[in-house]
């Protein structure tokens, strides 16, 4: 935080209270995670303010980056500035508290935030878009040329890595992930090399089978897409462990590689079930259809860090951005005791792949198609989106 005296407020005076103009005390709500569920209520933080609310935003960088663009930023098509939320900025400029720090505990009962440098922050209301993790336990730590897909800046640092040694030497880049990610890593990959001239070798390790969960005719279209560009995919076979150079599939035969991506899928952090506060199957916040705790109705989240009871959602963005509105008009609901509104997901929605050759596959439904215009459509619902948030300047930034 910048404004001096702010972290001792924030800290120790919120047990008393601030009070508004009319001598009512504010009610402490926090955001914990800057992502794309919160960024209604971020923007219309004003509203919330008039309601009553102190309002504080918690995160580990005060940029968000946007998942769906991710890969075109690894490519280059796309500048940082460009697939990145400022919302410190976003949240300062509206009269509230930014706090750079991560929550290590939550204490419910207290209501009360344990962050990582050992502060505590109060809330009355606390909501949670604290995004999801890149599991893989078989993986020597401290490596410098593996990178996992989360968070999305590591997709910067894995471009750098790859444009500062591709022109010395033909390198091997193998991408671990058979789903969305790992398909468009992969064919994002290949298109630095494309781009800068270099030698490259990319491998895709699909597990099981390349997009085992989706259409015949999603995965055929991918199939030709990579295979046309000579990129390898690898299927059948699990990956056992990582360690420096080479990567051991459960069978124990061995892949060499000069730098991994890992897209093994995601799951939620263990922040709750650490903190005893109840979870779904996979770890998940679990929250009602009010996209509320189920146990403590003054908790909320959304976005890959839930688990919504009843339905078994897939971590995709678009839930995340379906769930803005309803987040935040709960919120403003609990704020002034009003009727909270049900969040329902919807049954089909839209994915477009960016193949990172300037085409795309289309998803919707029965509906699959692929070529030029289905990467211009991409493109124009993702700068569409980011142009409604991007509030503080962030195009026009410095790197």
């Amino acid at each position: 935080m910048d404004r001096p005296g702010d972290e001792a407020l924030l800290a120790d005076s919120r047990a008393s209270g601030r009070y508004d103009r009319r001598g009512e005390m504010n009610r402490e709500l926090v955001f914990v995670g800057g992502g794309h569920a919160h960024l209604t209520a971020l923007l219309d933080l004003d509203d919330l303010q008039r309601a009553g609310a102190q309002v504080t935003l918690i995160s580990p960088s005060a940029y968000h980056y946007y998942s769906g663009m991710g890969p075109g930023m690894l490519s280059g098509r796309y500048r940082p500035q460009e697939v990145r939320f400022h919302v410190k900025k976003m949240v300062e400029a509206r009269g509230a508290a930014f706090i750079e720090d991560a929550v290590t505990r939550i204490e419910p009962e207290a209501k009360s935030l344990l962050l990582r440098s050992g502060k505590r922050v109060r809330y009355d209301i606390v909501s949670f878009n604290t995004g999801s993790e890149i599991p893989f336990p078989g993986v020597v730590p401290a490596l410098d040329n593996i990178f996992t897909v989360k968070p999305i800046i590591n997709l910067l640092k894995a471009r750098e890595y790859i444009l500062q040694r591709i022109a010395q030497k033909h390198l091997h880049v193998c991408i671990v992930g058979g789903g969305p990610a790992g398909v468009e890593l992969a064919g994002n990959v290949w298109r630095i090399a494309e781009d800068a001239g270099g030698k490259i070798r990319i491998t895709l390790l699909a597990g099981e089978r390349l997009l085992k969960h989706l259409p015949c005719k999603v995965r055929s279209h991918a199939y030709q897409s990579l295979a046309g560009r000579d990129i390898s995919i690898m299927e059948g076979r699990h990956v056992k462990r990582i360690s420096d150079g080479a990567i051991v599939l459960e069978d124990d035969s061995v892949v060499p590689f000069d730098m991994t991506l890992l897209a093994t899928g995601v799951t939620p952090p263990s922040l709750f079930r650490m903190s005893g506060i109840p979870v779904g199957a996979d770890g998940g916040l679990l929250v009602n259809s009010f996209l509320q705790s189920v146990r403590y109705p003054e908790i909320f989240g959304g976005g890959d860090c839930i688990s919504l009871e009843g339905s078994r959602l897939q971590r995709v963005g678009v839930y995340a951005v379906r769930q803005n509105p309803v987040l935040y008009h709960n919120l403003m609901a609990s704020l002034k005791g009003a009727g909270l509104r049900t969040f329902v997901p919807q049954k089909q929605y839209l994915l477009i792949f960016n193949m990172g050759d300037d085409r795309g596959i289309f998803w919707r439904g029965n509906m699959v198609w692929e070529g030029r215009l289905a990467f211009r459509l991409k493109d124009y619902i993702d700068r569409k989106f980011m142009r409604k948030f991007q509030v503080s300047g962030e195009p026009t930034e410095a790197l």
